[in-house]
């Protein structure tokens, strides 16, 4: 069976279009957040995919909802005993409020030290601003290895809370904003979103020559971006509407 693929972005959603011999056109939703697949017959055209999509439009909102509210953490509370994620390792929590505000990890434990009088959400706080610390500290030399491969240098990072991207970029500026939670998923994940978002600094669209890049660049993304997406959810987090 031969087949060929594409990628397009219909009122706001990516969508993965794979041609297939088949008779008819296919939309699939898949778990955990909500990536949209098209397996379509190599003689419909692009126009007739995004009709098909416009026209499916409530039924794959309806479909993405329930998937994303359907698989995400419970609430963390910043108590010992609870699951936390590092760089895609599940670990567990030792909280104490017998010091200064201190987090570290050994082994499979995230150790959180915080002050006597602080609150659930000042613990919180504090465990953020080491993801922060984290994503920062693993952005700059995966900066410095692919900005010279791409051909582009953005011209500052900012790690930013986001509530639907994991990454995005302004392209006035040159600047790349990165989401905090990125901390908490594999390395190869923000690995690829970095090159996703410096290639947005070429093309800005997920046009043929956007996925030409990063096929040249990072041949595997497709299975790095469906692992971003397959990773566990926060009680608090997103899809990831704008990644290609």
């Amino acid at each position: 069976m031969s087949t060929a693929s594409a990628y397009l972005t219909v009122a706001g959603l990516g969508i993965d279009v794979v041609y297939k011999d088949i008779k008819n056109l296919h939309i699939s939703v898949y778990p955990p957040v909500g990536r949209v697949r098209v397996a379509a017959p190599h003689r419909i055209g692009e126009d007739a995919i995004r009709l098909a999509i416009v026209q499916r439009l409530p039924w794959i909102k309806k479909q993405r909802v329930q998937l994303q509210n359907a698989d995400r953490q419970t609430e963390r509370h910043m108590v010992s005993g609870e699951t936390h994620y590092v760089w895609g390792e599940r670990l567990r929590l030792d909280a104490s409020r017998n010091g200064r505000s201190r987090v570290s990890v050994a082994g499979k434990t995230l150790w959180l030290t915080t002050p006597r009088d602080h609150s659930g959400d000042q613990c919180k706080a504090v465990l953020d601003r080491w993801y922060r610390n984290e994503l920062k500290a693993a952005v700059r030399p995966l900066l410095e290895k692919w900005q010279p491969l791409v051909g582009v240098k953005a011209s500052k990072f900012v790690v930013r809370k986001m509530k639907t991207k994991w990454g995005t970029c302004q392209t006035a500026s040159r600047t790349i904003w990165l989401n905090p939670e990125l901390a908490k998923k594999n390395p190869r994940c923000l690995e690829y979103i970095v090159v996703h978002e410096l290639v947005h600094l070429i093309e800005r669209t997920h046009n043929d020559q956007f996925i030409e890049l990063m096929d040249k660049h990072v041949p595997d993304w497709r299975a790095r971006r469906d692992e971003l997406n397959g990773a566990p959810l926060a009680s608090e987090e997103w899809d990831v509407e704008g990644t290609a």
